[in-house]
C-alpha cells in the first residue's frame, strides 16, 4: 500500500475533497511461470477492448520486466484470467493498450 496527498486547485474537476491522505490497495495475484515458479504478479491496469476486459500485470519483485496482459471473465461471481490465444483477440488488444499508453503520454 502507498499513501499520497491529492494536491489539486478547487477546480481540478476531479471529484474529491481536496488535500486529504488516503491508501491504495495493491491487488497482488500469484502466477506460474513457464519452469513451475511461483511469481507475484501486480494488478496495474484494467481496460476494455469490445465486450471483454483485460488486465496487464507487472511482476512484484521487477517491476522493469515485460509485463503481460491477460483476459478477465466473471465465472461464478469471481474473476478468472484467461490467456490471450486467439491473434485476431491479441492483435485489438494490443492495438488498445498500444493507444492507452499513447493517450497516458499525452
Amino acid at each position: 500500500m502507498s499513501d499520497h496527498t491529492h494536491e489539486h486547485g478547487d477546480a481540478c474537476g476531479c471529484g474529491h475533497d481536496h488535500e486529504h491522505d488516503h491508501e491504495h490497495e495493491e491487488f497482488v495475484l500469484t502466477l506460474t511461470d513457464e519452469q513451475g515458479n511461483d511469481v507475484e504478479m501486480v494488478l496495474v491496469e484494467t481496460f476494455d477492448v469490445g465486450e471483454n476486459m483485460y488486465a496487464l500485470l507487472l511482476e512484484r519483485e521487477n517491476p522493469e520486466a515485460d509485463g503481460i496482459i491477460l483476459r478477465v471473465e466473471e465465472e461464478n461471481e469471481e474473476m478468472m484470467l484467461y490467456n490471450i490465444e486467439d491473434e485476431e483477440e491479441w492483435k485489438a488488444v494490443e492495438a488498445a493498450y498500444n493507444e492507452l499508453v499513447a493517450q497516458q503520454e499525452d
